[in-house]
């Protein structure tokens, strides 16, 4: 526990840090960034430790706040969300230090590296602290922090339009939370986390959870803030934000769940509806998207839906006293709130070092990157493969394990049980199909083929320092894919601590999944080892022979132009389509009906369908609410005073009855 209270206090240097050498910048960048990658280093090993199965550590120290302690508790659970919130923040500071350049003297940079600090602070704060109070104190702080962050370029209203939804949404969520733990706190007479437990009303605690929690994870229809704030923010906060702080929101949700006593059958259910339709909808909309970061949102929303529906399963099963479906089903969630920090961190730097070098996150302005920005390419094609559940990357173990879990529910279970594990089945291979279909997209139409722009034509590769998290990253997704087995063994005191099991035999369940897991893995090393040989005997081979290149036949075209290769809109069209009726994409013609035209523009718009038809008209109406109690505001003293007589008569009244 030392270890981590001096990382906290290592970031806490680095942002007062900050703000004294404000104004130099040499010294800024070092002490801005060494406070977020020290604080980290010096974090994780306590971290590794403690998710492997080391005793819990608490610290109790009194405070003079009500209700509150400075109540700090590392377990596995704690511990798990720890390693990737230090790895990716660390990572995403040094990939600050060089994207930040970009700024100087335009930007204070400043505000920008102390509000980073109290971010990464924060967020470990949050899944240390174990008293209510000192929570959400954390959590608001974690709020508030990424909210400025976000709004780093708040000279653009498209910036300043973004952080004002993230903070209503945020808030919103926060007013849940508050809510939530009032009535815990009522309930057991402490705030405490440890004289936490069930009460009567499990029910409605566990649906404020949900919305307070699945808020900030960005749970479909709550996830509006989303796809705004992330391609707002600078990329090293998105990958941050999207790898990192929106899981906050399933660790709340995990351990609100170890507090409520044993869990009934429609939380399952309600989980698996809701990753349902996260995970395709949220596909859905990334397919339609032009903005590569805005892509990259909304599919944080379908990634954060394949973890709803591994924790629906593992509830459902655990209802239903199925240990082996429920342990496989937790590991297979919570492995992939591992894998999508890793490669989400990965596709959102990459996507940084594409905007850092074009000028455009614009997807249909860029290709031919691959041969520009070669390191880049290389990590960002791993991480749609990871993204995408192909073998043998570690998105493919985390979902195989929900696959597994789900496929034994689907014929093991009873009616009411098999239902939510069918629906798991075919929505977790509708997600997979539309999400490779999004990324071969993303890829190509961003590396390959020709530069569609001047500034995707004489764009350089990104530097070293914007290059090393992305090989690191991506080196973590290859480990997990073919370490697999061991990976999954390792979690038996998480899915321990979440499920309430016991070790021993959590250990070995995870041990019988793991061996399918480990043929995977054995397969896709020997495909490795038989591809590499392959390149070998062709590179022999070719050694002695004089080897041309031409170019490809080109259907007839000799001299093809770059408005001639597909564009991102008619690459999925045939997909977008299928979910034309949800989507309501909007389809811009500019030109004329004549045969032969001299200039035509076709432009697709796609608005997300919630904010449109349910968030924008729904604080339109709140907005025109507030507006008719104007005449209220009198600016007159006397009508204040009155105000506050009627109301303290009001309140007598209320108490006398």
């Amino acid at each position: 526990m030392t270890a981590l209270l001096i990382s906290i206090l290592l970031f806490g240097i680095g942002a007062a840090g900050s703000l004294i050498v404000a104004n130099r910048i040499r010294w800024l960048t070092f002490v801005g960034a060494g406070g977020v990658i020290l604080g980290s280093l010096t974090g994780i090993a306590p971290a590794v430790r403690a998710a492997l199965g080391a005793p819990p550590q608490s610290l109790r120290i009194a405070w003079d706040v009500p209700y509150g302690s400075l109540y700090f508790r590392l377990d596995a659970l704690s511990a798990f969300f720890l390693l990737p919130i230090f790895l990716i923040c660390a990572l995403a500071a040094l990939y600050g230090t060089q994207y930040l350049e970009a700024y100087r003297g335009r930007k204070a940079l400043a505000p920008s590296w102390f509000f980073l600090n109290v971010l990464a602070a924060s967020m470990v704060v949050v899944v240390l602290a174990h008293n209510a109070i000192l929570f959400l104190m954390a959590w608001e702080t974690m709020a508030l922090s990424s909210f400025f962050l976000v709004t780093f370029e708040d000279d653009k209203e498209s910036t300043r339009q973004a952080g004002w939804t993230y903070l209503v949404a945020s808030h919103i969520g926060t007013a849940c939370l508050l809510v939530l733990f009032v009535l815990l706190g009522r309930a057991n007479g402490s705030m405490d986390f440890d004289r936490f437990s069930a009460s009567a009303a499990t029910g409605l605690l566990f649906v404020l959870a949900l919305i307070g929690f699945g808020t900030k994870a960005g749970f479909i229809p709550l996830h509006v803030w989303l796809p705004e704030a992330h391609p707002a923010a600078p990329s090293h906060v998105s990958a941050v934000m999207s790898a990192v702080m929106i899981k906050t929101g399933i660790y709340g949700l995990l351990r609100i769940l170890t507090f409520l006593g044993p869990p009934q059958a429609w939380w399952g259910w309600t989980l698996c509806a809701i990753g349902l339709s996260s995970g395709v909808l949220g596909v859905v909309l990334a397919l339609a998207q032009h903005d590569l970061k805005r892509l990259l949102a909304y599919s944080s929303v379908e990634n954060i839906g394949i973890i709803a529906l591994g924790l629906g399963v593992g509830i459902v099963a655990l209802s239903a006293g199925a240990p082996f479906i429920a342990i496989v089903a937790f590991a297979g969630a919570l492995l992939h709130v591992l894998n999508h920090a890793l490669f989400k961190g990965l596709l959102f730097l990459g996507a940084g070092n594409v905007a850092h070098e074009t000028h455009t996150r614009e997807i249909d302005r860029l290709g031919g990157l691959l041969r520009r920005m070669p390191g880049t390419g290389a990590t960002f094609l791993i991480g749609a493969a990871a993204i995408s559940g192909l073998p043998p990357l570690n998105g493919f173990v985390s979902e195989f394990l929900i696959y597994l879990a789900s496929f034994r529910g689907a014929i093991s279970l009873d009616a009411s049980g098999s239902v939510p594990m069918l629906a798991t089945l075919s929505g977790l291979a509708l997600i997979g199909g539309l999400a490779t279909a999004c990324f071969t997209k993303a890829f190509g139409i961003v590396f390959l083929g020709h530069p569609r722009t001047e500034h995707a034509e004489t764009a350089h590769e990104a530097g070293p320092v914007m290059l090393v998290p992305g090989f690191v990253l991506a080196s973590g997704c290859a480990f997990i894919g073919l370490f697999g087995s061991t990976v999954v063994q390792s979690m038996a005191p998480l899915i321990s601590t979440v499920t309430g099991l016991p070790r021993i035999s959590v250990g070995e369940n995870l041990v019988q999944a793991s061996k399918s897991v480990a043929i995977v893995g054995y397969f896709a090393a020997l495909l490795i080892g038989l591809a590499a040989l392959l390149s070998l005997a062709r590179t022999i081979a070719l050694s002695r022979r004089r080897v041309a290149t031409a170019e490809t036949w080109g259907c007839g075209y000799a001299n093809p132009s770059p408005r001639m290769q597909y564009t991102a809109s008619s690459f999925t069209q045939p997909l977008t389509e299928i979910f034309g009726t949800f989507l309501q994409t909007r389809q811009i013609f500019t030109g004329s009906d004549q045969l032969f035209l001299q200039r035509a523009e076709f432009r697709t718009h796609t608005d997300d369908p919630y904010q449109r038809y349910l968030f924008r008209p729904l604080f339109h109406g709140i907005s025109r609410g507030m507006n008719s109690l104007r005449p209220l505001q009198q600016a007159k003293v006397q009508y204040y005073v009155l105000y506050i007589a009627i109301t303290l008569l009001a309140l007598l009244l209320w108490q006398v009855s």
